[in-house]
């Protein structure tokens, strides 16, 4: 019920005696010219301000507006600011402003409601129903003020429905640390120490009010509260805005467009939400896309992604996502980045309990196929393409790089480890320069890593290597008849006969595991499959060409050790690696665990170091926890080094200084091969769309063509990768020659 206030009960705020240094009252003169303009004041002027400045307040520049409370005007002369198409004198017209300071050279007309706000320098501000902000106010950070209750505090609830994976957002936050705060629910001590971070240095007192910065532009819209708006943001035909930052700058504008609603969140430098998208509990990372009626609810949306027409709710999805198309749909699930989610993909919350607790978390690079579904709990290694189908039970997919394909008839789940490096390996060369060239960010807090090859897919590597000598432990084991069933061709029949027999007569398990390892190593052509119960609940799955994935995966081992190598001497300044300088990559710590911490790779005992600094009070604010991860960030050429050596060690079974000839000429030839095989699938891979009768057919002649598609020889990035595969290779002689000289 509408109450009528008397003078007494109306809100007053108290005026800062700092608003008005360099202000004065208004003239007897001026007064009288603002109200022959049809202006008029609920106090007769008295808490009117204007600058000291001669001329620099034109009260003739004030028209038909009303003023409440205090207003504080910068200056007001005869300028005309202009913004694409629109074009406003700077003054006050057809507007109604309460308790609000507003800056140099404003421009404001037709405000219907304008209270509690203070506006920057060469503000305009047209066409706007509403644009209010309460007391109370925390511009969709997870604050409280002074008297409100725990349950008035905003949560976001990513990365399940059931919100105990929620999270607060702030201004500064960043998806490594929505991940952290996450993912490590069971250490309550911490995530208590996360809300203290989130609150340090944060008034409580009931005095906020709206900030509108410099060079912002708001035109068309119905209604603006609890709004924080950063300089040089464009907001046009908003339906509804409230309790938000708008993050933006000279050098990352941001944009809100028609027909948004956005309420509770903060929305990043340089990104723009437009046509109908609708954000609740939200944050939007840096250089983001929300478009076409998209709905993204209770979700992070990490930098450099674009979510078009579908909906989100209730993720936390990693930099560098895509996803478009009106069917498209994904619920309660933490997507690591490097992702494209396909038309009528349904990863929704389909729940295996009695309560919305299932969830599904996939690795870089996840790819499911267009109408593909899947049930949750799910779980997927890094770049896992998974094929059109429904996938009926839970997956927990270990093999990194793989295709994986559902099997109506049987139940089971067709995987072929290594599939990206067998057959699509145009796809990992083009995303390692893809994504950089996409990397629009000015100021880069979250560090993301790029590279498909980096620590986090190797150790998934490493595992799946292991994985595939003990399924083939079993595979040599199964009695006669259930082992030709899982023979497709086997090029040596007399040596899978022996290493049968060797493997029934093993005297331990380490023995039987050599015997494994030395079958799938002698016989590198034979196609059999596997059977893994680990990776889909009820019927498990069927592991494709493992001899082929096994040979693809060691061979992306040592080009991974080579390359890390070769980084860390160009680090060093130098061009090859000695016996000295193996001793100092020997000297530093080996980190062997790795976590993709909202894009960027850190070593699991960094991030439990990092942890104890928070809960011992070393560090108390948020911004310390990102100096944390950019000194990781600045040792992670270190980091990984050392962690190639193990890995080249590991595979050789010996030390690098113990390689002999043959060793270095292996090693020198796999990761060539590896490198040139990066050069000609991504070359023939692309021929195809030339070559291919089907490809031409739409076309009338070659010319039409290529104006189309453009010319084979023309193609940028294929001229690009073919340079650096060429300053590649002669890198990796130089490389390696100190060592080989030793031999």
């Amino acid at each position: 019920m509408i109450k009528i206030l008397t003078e007494e009960e109306k809100t007053s705020v108290v005026l800062d005696i700092n608003l008005i240094k360099g202000k004065r009252l208004l003239t007897r003169d001026e007064i009288t010219v603002l109200e022959r303009n049809g202006n008029s004041s609920d106090n007769d002027w008295k808490e009117f301000y204007v600058s000291e400045v001669q001329g620099e307040f034109n009260p003739s520049l004030i028209r038909n507006s009303d003023f409440h409370g205090f207003v504080v005007l910068g200056s007001v002369g005869k300028l005309t600011l202009k913004y694409h198409d629109l074009e406003l004198p700077v003054g006050i017209s057809r507007s109604v402003i309460r308790n609000s300071v507003i800056g140099n050279e404003c421009a404001i007309q037709n405000v219907s409601y304008l209270d509690n706000y203070h506006i920057g320098n060469h503000v305009m501000l047209f066409n706007i129903s509403e644009m209010s902000c309460t007391r109370h106010s925390k511009f969709g950070e997870g604050l409280l003020k002074d008297g409100e209750k725990e349950s008035a505090r905003i949560w976001i609830g990513i990365g399940n429905e059931n919100g105990n994976r929620s999270i607060l957002a702030f201004e500064d936050i960043i998806p490594a640390d929505a991940y952290l705060w996450s993912r490590y629910r069971d250490d309550q001590e911490l995530m208590e120490k996360f809300v203290q971070l989130t609150e340090y240095g944060k008034s409580k007192e009931l005095n906020t009010f709206g900030i509108i910065e410099d060079d912002v532009v708001i035109k068309n819209c119905s209604i603006i509260k609890d709004v924080r708006v950063k300089s040089c943001a464009y907001i046009k035909g908003a339906l509804k805005l409230k309790n938000i930052t708008v993050l933006s700058s000279e050098d990352e504008p941001s944009q809100i467009g028609e027909g948004v609603e956005m309420v509770n969140g903060i929305m990043g430098y340089g990104s723009h939400v437009f046509y109908q998208a609708i954000a609740v509990r939200f944050i939007i990372g840096r250089n983001c896309q929300l478009k076409y009626g998209a709905r993204l609810l209770n979700s992070f949306l990490g930098d450099n992604s674009t979510v078009s027409c579908c909906e989100l709710l209730n993720n936390l999805i990693f930099p560098f996502h895509e996803q478009h198309h009106n069917s498209s749909f994904l619920i309660a699930s933490t997507i690591m980045g490097q992702s494209n989610i396909a038309s009528a993909a349904t990863i929704g919350s389909n729940h295996n309990s009695r309560s919305p607790d299932c969830e599904l978390v996939a690795g870089r690079g996840f790819w499911p196929g267009l109408c593909s579904d899947f049930k949750f709990d799910s779980k997927f290694a890094s770049f896992v393409l998974a094929s059109k189908g429904s996938y009926q039970n839970e997956l927990n997919i270990t093999y990194p790089f793989s295709l994986i394909s559902p099997c109506p008839q049987d139940g089971t789940v067709h995987i072929i480890p290594a599939y990206w490096f067998l057959y699509n390996m145009f796809a990992i060369v083009r995303n390692k320069f893809k994504f950089k060239s996409r990397d629009k960010r000015f100021i880069k807090i979250q560090n993301i890593e790029t590279d498909p090859l980096a620590p986090d897919t190797i150790q998934e590597v490493v595992d799946s290597v292991s994985r595939l000598i003990t399924l083939t432990e079993r595979y040599l084991k199964l009695p006669v008849e259930d082992c030709k069933n899982m023979t497709l061709f086997n090029p040596n029949p007399q040596l899978l006969e022996e290493f049968r027999d060797k493997a029934v007569h093993a005297s331990s398990p380490e023995e039987l595991h050599q015997i494994a390892k030395d079958y799938l190593h002698q016989n590198p052509d034979a196609k059999f499959m596997l059977s893994d119960d680990r990776c889909q609940k009820k019927f498990g799955a069927i592991i494709y060409k493992p001899a082929q994935g096994y040979k693809e995966y060691r061979k992306i081992l040592k080009y991974f050790g080579v390359q890390c190598l070769m980084e860390w001497t160009l680090s060093k300044n130098s061009e090859s690696i000695d016996k000295e300088d193996l001793k100092t990559i020997h000297s530093l710590p080996l980190y062997t665990k790795w976590i993709n911490a909202g894009g960027q790779v850190i070593p699991e005992e960094k991030i439990n170091e990092l942890f104890d600094e928070i809960k011992s009070g070393k560090i108390v604010e948020w911004k310390q926890v990102h100096k944390f991860y950019d000194v990781c960030e600045s040792e992670y050429v270190d980091y990984k080094a050392r962690y190639a050596l193990f890995v080249i060690e590991k595979l050789y079974g010996k030390k690098i200084r113990d390689f002999d000839t043959e060793d270095f000429e292996d090693l020198s030839k796999d990761v060539a091969f590896v490198s040139l095989n990066m050069l000609e699938s991504s070359i023939s891979a692309r021929e195809k769309d030339y070559t291919d009768f089907f490809r031409s057919i739409t076309f009338r002649n070659q010319k039409e063509k290529d104006a189309v598609i453009g010319a084979l020889e023309n193609n940028d990035f294929l001229k690009k990768l073919q340079a650096s595969t060429e300053e590649f290779t002669c890198a990796l002689d130089k490389l390696i020659k100190p060592l080989r000289k030793n031999q």
